[in-house]
């Protein structure tokens, strides 16, 4: 089989097209016949070197984000059968629960071979169905931005009809967020510094937008938009450069979903944190379980993943540039079949 290996950390230039022994599955695996994979910002940080968390490169399969179909079922194996559409869980340990010890030595793409390759082994136990109505492109966007959002509005203070939502930029994981968001009877505002990615937000169910290149003190104009409440949950993709507006931004008792590391800044005053009153969660992704418990939303509401673009298997390198360029809404694609 063809599968994309990565050896050493050298940017855009890390990925190389390799060809493997089409693998086996043991007792209790499933082999997949991987149909498409999605990106993530992890990818970009794996391949210049600034995750983290744990990476493997001997000859790592990259990206974490997968769907395929069931072509052969190991020993023992009930929960899976031939033909059926799958897609696999970002950290093969966390099947449910509180977030597992071994959760980043089991992630894959990193500590572990990722979904980059024609076929890939999982645990039956790693592994879920997709809904009926997705395809395997848009199946693939799932497993880490989807659930990121999932986790971040329903892990610990589970979103409820009536609040307020503030989802910031428009990548994969906050694209997701306004989508469930908009499924749960929520108010959602988005944020961008493209007026052109803010009518997109609105149409996929942002009520309000505020473009942060207009407002720079964007918490202000949130505040203003909630009457000087402040929202309920935030879903903070920027890391140290945006948190103190998402702190500012936020209620008294409100939830903001520490994920992403896109913008720099200084370090945070905790005092911040105490003045209003909010629960600040770094949220790692999720497990089977919620990964599962998303899926049935999606499938009830017909939720369609967002995809700016779909590379050829061939093109992945090109796919990852496109990562790195930052102008997508949604989510990138790589086609594998």
């Amino acid at each position: 089989m063809r599968a994309y290996e990565m050896s050493a950390a050298k940017g855009l230039e890390s990925w190389s097209l390799s060809e493997r022994e089409k693998p086996e599955p043991g007792r209790g695996q499933v082999l997949v016949r991987m149909r498409a994979a999605a990106l993530n910002y992890r990818d970009l940080l794996i391949a210049r070197n600034r995750y983290p968390f744990a990476v493997n490169l001997d000859r790592l399969i990259p990206v974490s984000d997968g769907a395929g179909e069931v072509v052969a079922i190991g020993e023992g194996v009930r929960r899976f059968r031939g033909g059926e559409r799958v897609a696999a869980i970002f950290a093969q340990s966390w099947l449910g629960g509180a977030q597992v010890d071994d959760m980043w030595h089991t992630a894959l793409g990193g500590a572990i071979d990722g979904v980059l390759a024609e076929y890939q082994v999982f645990d039956a136990d790693g592994l879920v169905r997709l809904p009926d109505h997705l395809s395997f492109e848009e199946g693939a966007t799932l497993p880490c931005a989807a659930v990121t959002a999932w986790n971040s509005l329903y892990g610990c203070k589970p979103l409820k009809a009536g609040e307020t939502v503030l989802a910031l930029g428009t990548g994969g994981v906050s694209v997701f967020a306004i989508q469930l968001a908009k499924a749960a009877g929520a108010r959602v505002i988005a944020t961008s510094s493209s007026d052109a990615k803010l009518e997109r937000a609105k149409a996929l169910g942002a009520h309000e937008t505020v473009n942060y290149r207009s407002h720079p003190e964007w918490e202000r104009e949130v505040r203003r938009l909630t009457d000087g409440a402040g929202v309920d949950h935030v879903v903070e993709v920027g890391g140290t450069g945006t948190l103190p507006r998402s702190i500012a931004s936020t209620r008294a008792g409100g939830h903001i979903g520490l994920i992403g590391l896109l913008a720099e800044g200084e370090a945070i005053d905790p005092l911040a944190i105490l003045g209003a009153s909010c629960l600040v969660r770094g949220v790692a992704v999720g497990s089977r379980e919620m990964f599962e418990d998303m899926n049935r939303v999606i499938a009830l509401h017909g939720i369609a993943p967002v995809i700016d673009r779909t590379f050829a298997f061939e093109e992945a390198p090109a796919a990852l540039a496109a990562l790195a360029e930052a102008s997508h809404v949604g989510k990138i694609v790589i086609r594998i079949d």
